[in-house]
C-alpha cells in the first residue's frame, strides 16, 4: 500500500512540475515509473487521466486564443491511428512494449537534447510532416499515453502566439483524453480498479504544479532541462537492458 502510493505521488509530482514547467511531458515523467506497477497499457491510461484536472485548467483558461480549424486535420489523423494503437496494446507482448518505450525515451531524449544544444527553431511544418507527426505521436500515446511532444512541436510552430500555443495543445490533449480513456475503459485495459491510483496521482500531480508556478523564475531551466531528458534516456536504457537481458 505504502509503496504504490509514495511512487504515484512522487510520479506525479514530478510530472505535474515538469508540465508546469514547459507545457507537455506529464506523460513522459510518469511512463518512466508506472510500468513498475502496473501493466504498460494500464499504466497509459492512468497517466493521461492523472493530468486531466491541471489541463482542463489550462484550457479554460486560455479558450479565447484558440482556433478550431487548426486542430481538427491533426487530430482526425492522430486519434485514428491512437485507437487502432489501443487495440493493439493488447495483443503485443511486454517484452515488445518495454522494449518500444525505450526506444522511444532515448529517441526522445537525444532529440531534446539536440535541440536545447542547437537552438533549433523551425519557422514551418510541410503538411505531410505533420501527417507523420500526427501518426507517430497517436502511435505511442495509444500504446504508451505519450503523444505530446511531436504535437507540441507542430502547435508551437503553427501558432501567432503562446496564448495560441497553449489553448491549442491543451485542447487537443482534452479532446484526446476524452476519447482514449473512453476506449481504454470500453477495451478492458482500463478498470474501476484503476481509480485509486489516478486520485492518488492527481494529488501529487496539483502538488507539482502548484511547486512550477511558484519557482519556475528562480529555476536554470537550460541546466534543468538537460537534467530531465538525460534521465529520460537513462531510463529508456534500463527499459532497452531489463529487456534484452
Amino acid at each position: 500500500m505504502v509503496s504504490w502510493v509514495f511512487v504515484m505521488l512522487f510520479a506525479a509530482l514530478v510530472a505535474g512540475f515538469v508540465q508546469g514547467v514547459t507545457g507537455f511531458g506529464s506523460g513522459i515523467i510518469m511512463m518512466i515509473f508506472l510500468p513498475s506497477l502496473l501493466p504498460i497499457n494500464q499504466s497509459a491510461g492512468v497517466s493521461t487521466l492523472t493530468m486531466v484536472i491541471a489541463i482542463v485548467m489550462v484550457a479554460w483558461h486560455y479558450r479565447k486564443a484558440l482556433k478550431w480549424k487548426k486542430l481538427v486535420v491533426p487530430f482526425i489523423i492522430y486519434i485514428c491511428m491512437a485507437i487502432f494503437s489501443v487495440y493493439l496494446s493488447k495483443f503485443i507482448a511486454t517484452g515488445y512494449l518495454k522494449m518500444l518505450l525505450g526506444l522511444l525515451l532515448v529517441a526522445l531524449s537525444l532529440y531534446y537534447l539536440f535541440m536545447n544544444i542547437h537552438s533549433v527553431t523551425l519557422k514551418s511544418i510541410p503538411v505531410y510532416v505533420m501527417v507523420v507527426f500526427a501518426l507517430i505521436s497517436g502511435f505511442f500515446n495509444g500504446m504508451f499515453g505519450i503523444g505530446g511532444p511531436l504535437m507540441a512541436l507542430y502547435f508551437l510552430t503553427i501558432s501567432d502566439s503562446k496564448e495560441n500555443y497553449l489553448a491549442s495543445i491543451q485542447t487537443f490533449f482534452l479532446i484526446d483524453t476524452f476519447f482514449i480513456t473512453t476506449m481504454r475503459f470500453a477495451t478492458g485495459i482500463l478498470t474501476l480498479g484503476n481509480i485509486k491510483y489516478i486520485l492518488v496521482g492527481m494529488v501529487g500531480a496539483i502538488i507539482g504544479t502548484i511547486l512550477a508556478n511558484r519557482f519556475v523564475k528562480h529555476l536554470n531551466l537550460k541546466v534543468m532541462t538537460y537534467c530531465i531528458y538525460g534521465f529520460i534516456g537513462i531510463s529508456g536504457m534500463y527499459y532497452l537492458l531489463t529487456t534484452l537481458i
